[in-house]
């Protein structure tokens, strides 16, 4: 699976911002996928994600009420619609897949197998 994210710039507090990540591959659907972040200087951390069929899903306490993860299994696309965004939001975000899981989901990094090159959110206070 490749993986191709977009949809990162310059917004405002309190704005919004839609990132997308494309795949490739028919195997998308099969994955649980999921969003990090990385500030800079600080460590990468989770964001949100997803399941298979996009039943279920999990978001870290800091986005959660503000960030909602989806997906579309027809058009190979992983999304993150962020609103109320914060100065702290500011990060590159990247997208993964998880070719282990289907139903459930991880937190950790380290489960993920395939990763997409990340796109640059910054908000502005």
């Amino acid at each position: 699976v490749q993986l191709q994210a977009s949809g990162g710039g310059l917004v405002q507090a309190g704005g919004s911002l839609r990132l997308s990540c494309a795949a490739s591959g028919r195997t998308f659907s099969s994955y649980a996928m999921g969003w990090f972040r990385q500030a800079p200087g600080k460590e990468r951390e989770f964001v949100a994600a997803i399941n298979w069929s996009g039943g279920g899903t999990d978001y870290a306490d800091s986005v959660k009420g503000r960030f909602t993860i989806s997906r579309d299994n027809a058009e190979n696309t992983l999304y993150l619609q962020m609103n109320s965004l914060k100065p702290e939001d500011t990060a590159v975000y990247c997208c993964a897949a998880d070719r282990s899981r289907k139903l459930s989901m991880s937190r950790s990094a380290y489960a993920y197998d395939y990763w997409g090159q990340g796109t640059l959110v910054t908000v502005s206070s």
